[in-house]
């Protein structure tokens, strides 16, 4: 498995994007437009993409859907993840997870320091697998989507990227 890995050529995966907000629209969906164009530009599909409000309940019926469609490989989300009364992606999101991805969250923190300080305590950005799907959950602003995505994220989604990567588990679980 390992020597048909390193033989293998980049994988395209299928990515929907879910935007968590009360107030965003299509139009000013700067976040969830970066995260499309990411996809995109990394030579994966876009396969949804949508806006629910900062509702468990909406959350939870949007990527639990996912979640169990075959065709949807990965789920990037973002918003959320603060503080305030209203963000509740995590609590939405770790129910459904089957593993949690601790590092994602670690990592996600250590690089944002760099970028935004003591700041970045305030965000709980997780990631988690759920029936093969994977599942990173990112903060809403445009920034926090280009931190996690371009030094992240992408890498993870490339099976060239050594020592480890989530495509190999992600194309076995679809090979069912």
């Amino acid at each position: 498995m390992a020597h048909a890995e390193a033989a293998a050529g980049f994988q395209s995966l299928n990515i929907a994007v879910l935007t968590v907000s009360d107030t965003r629209t299509e139009e000013t969906d700067r976040s969830g437009q970066a995260l499309q164009q990411r996809v995109q530009d990394a030579g994966h599909t876009l396969a949804d993409k949508m806006i629910v409000k900062d509702d468990v309940y909406q959350m939870r019926a949007v990527v639990s859907a996912w979640i169990a469609d075959p065709a949807i490989q990965v789920i990037v989300t973002t918003g959320g993840t603060g503080f305030s009364n209203r963000d509740s992606t995590p609590e939405a999101m770790l129910p459904l997870f089957d593993k949690q991805i601790e590092g994602f969250g670690e990592l996600f923190r250590q690089v944002s320091f760099e970028e935004i300080g003591t700041s970045t305590m305030q965000s709980r950005a997780l990631g988690g697998l759920a029936n093969g799907t994977v599942i990173f959950c990112l903060p809403g602003s445009t920034g926090a989507c280009r931190t996690g995505w371009d030094k992240l994220i992408c890498e993870q989604l490339d099976i060239r990227h050594k020592p480890c990567n989530f495509v190999a588990m992600i194309l076995a679980h679809s090979a069912g």
